[in-house]
C-alpha cells in the first residue's frame, strides 16, 4: 500500500489491497471487487501499451457508465495516457471539436457512429463491448511501464472540457497531483466510509459523477452507478435497491426525490447527501430531512478548475443558510476587487482560489489560462473564479453570484442566483431560474409548481427588492436540464421565445 498516494492509480491499488473483497463499482447489472476492478485496469493498461500508446498520449471514451470506464480510466492513467471523457449522447460537432482539439490516439465509443466519426478523421477507434472482453478476461496479471516511461505526478492526467456560453467548450487539465490533492481533501470532509454506498445518478462525463469513482477507491465505499433510466421516477426504488447511504446530488436530483417521497414512494436509508455545481434549494433539503430519519447534509461550492474550492461540516447549512463552506484543508480562498486587492470580512467580490486543487490550465488556450489562473506574485497561480462571494469572520464562503448570473436591469445589479431564489420561497413555486437581459429584452422569470405567474411575482415582493423582480413570469411544467442535470438556459430561452408566439 502507498503511504501517501501520487498517482491516479495508486487510489485503486490502495483500496486493492486494504479492502481486495469489498465492492467497489456496479453499473448495469455488472459488479466489481476492488480486486476485480484493479486486476481490469492492469489488463486494459497492457493493451493499450501494446497498441501504442505512450505517456502523455489522448484518449476520449464515449462510453457511459459502464464497469468498463474505471477500469480504462485507471489503465490510461497507469500508462500516463490522458483520458477525456464525454457524455454518451455526444455527436456531430462537439465529438469532431473535442477530436480535432486534443488530438487523441485512441478512441473509445459505444455506438457505432463514434467509432465511425474517428475513423473518418484517420484516429484509431474501438468498439467500448470488444475493448470489454479484453479487460474482464483472462488472468489479472500487473502491468508497470518500461523504466523511464513512468507517469510523474506533475503529468497531466485528463482533460476535462466545459461548456462556454459564447465559444466552443474549452478542456481543463488536471494532473495526477492536483487531483489526487482534490480527492483526498473532500474525503478529509465528506468522510466516505468502506461500508457506504454511493449511488451516483450523474454522468461520468460531469466531473462530480467522476470523482464519485476516486472517492470510493480513497475511502473503499461501493459505487453504485445510476444509469439515464433510473433516475426518474422509479428514483426512489433505486436507492432503496441498491442500498444506498450516500447521494451526490444536484438540485434537480434532490427535488425529484423529494416529490417522490412526499407521494409515498420506499423511503431510502440514506445516511448523507451532498451537492455542488448549483446552488441547493434550502426547500428540497428540508422536505429530504423531514422524509428521510437521520439524513445529514453536506454543501460544496467548485469548479471543474479547482474541483472543490469549500465543504460545509454536515448540517452546517442549518446553522450557516446560504453558506457553501470553509476552504478544502490546505488551501485558501478569498475574495478581490476588481484591482485584484483582497477584500475585507463581508465585502462582495470575486472568489479566488489557491492551493494544490488549482488545476494546471486549459488546454491549448495559452491567453484564457493567464487570464483565469494568474501568478500571485508571479510564483503560485491562482484561480480567478468569475463568480462573487463574501466572506464571513469565520472563513465560510457565501456565495453571491456568477459573473453571467449578474445583471443589470432598470440600471441596478441584480443576481439571478438572488431572485431564482426569491422565487422558490413563495408557496407553491417548486423550482425556478432566470433568465438576463438579452437581444432588447427584459429579464424573464421561468417557474414550475402550483401557482400563477402572478401569484410568483406578488409573493416575490415580500422577498426582496421590487427592481430585482422580473417584469416576465412563465410558468411551465418541469424546466429542461441539461446532460449534468443543471437548468439549461438555451432550452429555456427558446420555450420563452415560442411563448410569444403563441
Amino acid at each position: 500500500m502507498n503511504p501517501q498516494p501520487t498517482l491516479l492509480a495508486h487510489l485503486l491499488d490502495d483500496a486493492a489491497a486494504r479492502w481486495p473483497d469489498r465492492l467497489a463499482v456496479t453499473s448495469g447489472g455488472t459488479t466489481l471487487t476492488h480486486a476485480e476492478l484493479a486486476g481490469a485496469s492492469h489488463r486494459l493498461a497492457r493493451w493499450l501499451a501494446d497498441r501504442g500508446l505512450r505517456r502523455g498520449d489522448r484518449m476520449v471514451v464515449v462510453a457511459g457508465s459502464t464497469p468498463l470506464t474505471p477500469a480504462l480510466l485507471y489503465a490510461a492513467a497507469r500508462v500516463g495516457v490522458v483520458f477525456t471523457l464525454l457524455h454518451e449522447q455526444v455527436r456531430g460537432r462537439p465529438l469532431a471539436h473535442v477530436l480535432d482539439d486534443s488530438e487523441p490516439a485512441l478512441v473509445v465509443g459505444a455506438d457505432r457512429s463514434v467509432v465511425d466519426d474517428a475513423r473518418a478523421k484517420a484516429i484509431d477507434a474501438i468498439d467500448a463491448a470488444a475493448l470489454a472482453d479484453v479487460g474482464f478476461t483472462g488472468e489479472p496479471r500487473s502491468w508497470a511501464p518500461p523504466a523511464g516511461h513512468d507517469p510523474l505526478p506533475v503529468d497531466p492526467v485528463c482533460l476535462i472540457y466545459t461548456s462556454g456560453t459564447t465559444s466552443l467548450p474549452k478542456a481543463v487539465v488536471s494532473t495526477h497531483q492536483q487531483a489526487v490533492f482534490a480527492v483526498l481533501a473532500i474525503q478529509s470532509q465528506l468522510s466516505y466510509r468502506d461500508d457506504d454506498v454511493v449511488y451516483s445518478p450523474l454522468p461520468l462525463s460531469f466531473d462530480y459523477g467522476l470523482y464519485q469513482l476516486f472517492l470510493g477507491a480513497a475511502s473503499g465505499a461501493h459505487v453504485w452507478l445510476g444509469q439515464p433510466a433510473e433516475v426518474g421516477p422509479a428514483l426512489a426504488r433505486n436507492l432503496v435497491r441498491a442500498g444506498a447511504t450516500v447521494l451526490p446530488a444536484v438540485p434537480a436530483v434532490a427535488e425529484a426525490l423529494a416529490r417522490l417521497l412526499a407521494r409515498g414512494g420506499p423511503t431510502p436509508a440514506l445516511r448523507l447527501v451532498t451537492n455542488t455545481g448549483a446552488a441547493m434549494p434550502s426547500e428540497a433539503l428540508t422536505a429530504l430531512r423531514a422524509a428521510i430519519p437521520g439524513l445529514r447534509a453536506q454543501l460544496m461550492f467548485g469548479l471543474t478548475e479547482c474541483k472543490r474550492a469549500t465543504i460545509m461540516p454536515q448540517d452546517e447549512d442549518l446553522v450557516r443558510p446560504g453558506s457553501s463552506g470553509r476552504a478544502l484543508p490546505g488551501t485558501e480562498v478569498f475574495v478581490v476587487d476588481g484591482s485584484g486587492r483582497r477584500l475585507r470580512t463581508g465585502e462582495v467580490g470575486e472568489i479566488v482560489v489557491r492551493g494544490p486543487n488549482v488545476m494546471a490550465g486549459y488546454w491549448r488556450r495559452p491567453e484564457l489560462t493567464e487570464q483565469r489562473f494568474p501568478k500571485a506574485n508571479g510564483l503560485f497561480p491562482e484561480l480567478r473564479t468569475g463568480d462573487y462571494g463574501w466572506l464571513d469572520k469565520d472563513g465560510y464562503l457565501y456565495f453571491a453570484g456568477r459573473r453571467d448570473d449578474i445583471y443589470k436591469e432598470r440600471g441596478f445589479r441584480v443576481s439571478a442566483t438572488e431572485v431564482e431564489a426569491a422565487a422558490r420561497r413563495v408557496p407553491g413555486c417548486a423550482s425556478a431560474a432566470v433568465l438576463p437581459p438579452s437581444e432588447g429584452e427584459p429579464a424573464a422569470l421561468v417557474a414550475t409548481g402550483t401557482v400563477t405567474a402572478e401569484q410568483v411575482l406578488a409573493g416575490m415582493r415580500d422577498e426582496i427588492e421590487e427592481f430585482k423582480i422580473p417584469r416576465r413570469c412563465v410558468i411551465i411544467d418541469e424546466l429542461p436540464l441539461s446532460r449534468n442535470g443543471k437548468v439549461d438556459r438555451e432550452g429555456l430561452a427558446n420555450l420563452l421565445r415560442e411563448a410569444r408566439h403563441v
